[in-house]
């Protein structure tokens, strides 16, 4: 099956189920995927019915879901779409990585694998996206960096950040005002205790900045040394 073979929405619901399951080892349920795709949970479970209809997932009545390998195939065939194109609107038409998400969710949809192909031989074959996502390849593989959540790593230590979630446009506007960008490196230092906040300073600068757990949640980061 092709992903031409199915409706935009079908192609969505694979991308967001792909994406749920690849930074995280929680069981994907429809409240997580509703809430991913920002739809209505009974929205959510007439599309899963059609999808395992058709056979691209695992679902059962109040369970978690799961993709088929068909499923499978066909979700890291528009998640190469979606993240070259992304790439392309930052490094050829001067997109800023908090505009390019809504963009390519429209593109991703019209686009060729043919179309597809020429982006990635222009942009040289990219690893990752602006936000550190990797970019599966033309033949589907997939290569994820070793990387952990910000506020899973122990401070105090130097790390270099491998891939920032882009769910939030104004949360990728304040990392960059502060210099939190894919491959920079930081020192973890040691927060207060009970604050449940994450301090860190961008190497080089020597100027602490302090993260609350909703953005330390959404930095990955290698440790290093």
């Amino acid at each position: 099956m092709s992903v031409e073979n199915i409706t935009a929405s079908m192609q969505n619901y694979l991308k967001v189920i792909w994406s749920l399951e690849e930074w995280s080892d929680t069981p994907i349920t429809n409240s997580a995927i509703a809430e991913a795709a920002g739809v209505r949970l009974s929205t959510v479970s007439d599309a899963l019915r059609k999808l395992a209809d058709s056979g691209l997932i695992d679902h059962q009545r109040y369970g978690t879901v799961t993709l088929t390998p068909e499923g499978r195939e066909l979700a890291v065939v528009m998640t190469r779409r979606h993240r070259l194109i992304e790439t392309f609107l930052v490094r050829m038409l001067d997109y800023s990585w908090d505009e390019v998400h809504d963009e390519a969710d429209r593109l991703e949809h019209a686009v060729s694998d043919e179309l597809v192909n020429r982006i990635d031989r222009v942009l040289d074959y990219p690893k990752r996206d602006p936000h550190g996502d990797p970019i599966p390849s033309a033949e589907g593989l997939v290569h994820k960096p070793v990387a952990r959540l910000l506020t899973e790593i122990e401070a105090p230590c130097r790390v270099r950040v491998e891939r920032i979630s882009d769910s939030d446009p104004e949360m990728l506007q304040y990392f960059a005002s502060r210099g939190i960008i894919v491959d920079a490196e930081l020192e973890l230092l040691e927060g207060e205790p009970y604050s449940e906040t994450t301090a860190v300073s961008v190497a080089g600068t020597g100027q602490p900045v302090l993260l609350g757990k909703a953005a330390s949640d959404s930095v990955w980061a290698a440790q290093l040394g």
